[in-house]
This record gives structure tokens, sequence and C-alpha cells, in this order.
């Protein structure tokens, strides 16, 4: 068994000082070492999209990383959206378009939306969708959540 590693993942603004072997996955890392459980695992393989956050204000899956290589990086998970009270537009879209059932997905593809629409706030509808295609949900049938994102893109290029 190898040594376990001293690290610091900074989610959501706030470092956590950890120690994990170096193996351990980042999703893993960031749900139990971390607390914040809104990142879900899914498929283990990078298929799915459950386990989307943005490092350094990019999405990756990370159940396809090491928590090692993080170490030092910005985290932002599903519960650093909200700006306290008050809802990330993409959230409040899955809520007023009914984007979720289960809500299993949920977080991946808000946290892929996010860092999709942030890296490129201009970006069309078709390369949303096609952005959307990365990830899986076993419930809605996807055009919800298409609406839901698609009207999230159009209200926060308007709030600009």
């Amino acid at each position: 068994m190898s040594a376990k590693k001293n690290i610091t993942l900074n989610i959501n603004g706030v470092d956590h000082h950890v120690q994990v072997e170096p193996r351990r996955t980042l999703v893993d890392a960031i749900r139990d070492e971390c607390g914040q459980t809104g990142t879900h695992i899914g498929c283990e393989h990078g298929v799915c999209g459950a386990c989307t956050i943005m490092l350094d204000g990019k999405p990756v899956r990370s159940c396809l990383m090491f928590a090692v290589q993080a170490d030092g990086a910005r985290l932002r998970t599903v519960e650093g959206l909200a700006d306290g009270d008050r809802l990330h537009p993409l959230q409040q879209s899955f809520i007023d378009h009914h984007g979720l059932q289960c809500g299993f997905c949920t977080p991946g593809f808000l946290m892929l939306t996010a860092g999709v629409l942030e890296q490129e706030p201009d970006i069309s509808d078709e390369g949303l969708i096609d952005a959307l295609s990365s990830n899986l949900c076993r419930c809605t049938g996807y055009q919800n959540i298409i609406k839901a994102v698609l009207a999230a893109a159009a209200d926060m290029r308007a709030a600009r």
C-alpha cells in the first residue's frame, strides 16, 4: 500500500487539507474526505458525467482524476453554484422547466453547462446541445434538460 499524501483541495473557495492514497480518485476525495456529496458517482469510467465538476474553470470528470492531481487547483462543485440563498440561473431554470426527475444526473449537467457557458457565453444553441450530449440521463428523455439549459443560457446572456 502506498503512503498517503498530504494535499489541499480548494473546493468552492474553501481549502480542505486531506491525506489521500495516490490512487484515490478525486470524486471519492471530494465526497468522503471533504464532505461535498453533491458530486455524484455514476459509472466510474468517465462516460455518464454524473461526477462533472470544474477544475480551474473547466468541466472535468472527477472519476477520471486522482485527487493528488488536483492538489492546489481551484475546484467548483454543484454546492458552489448558488450565491448564498440565490440559485444559479441554471439551477432555477432546471426547476422552472422540470429539467430533472430522479436528480442523480443533475449536478453533472449543471456543472458541465455552467463550465461551457462560462468559457463560451455566446455558444450556439446547437453547440450547447452538442456539449450536453456527453452526459447521460436515464429518466427525462433530455427534452426538459435542453429547454432548461437553453432558457438559462438566454437569461445569462441577457444579464451580461
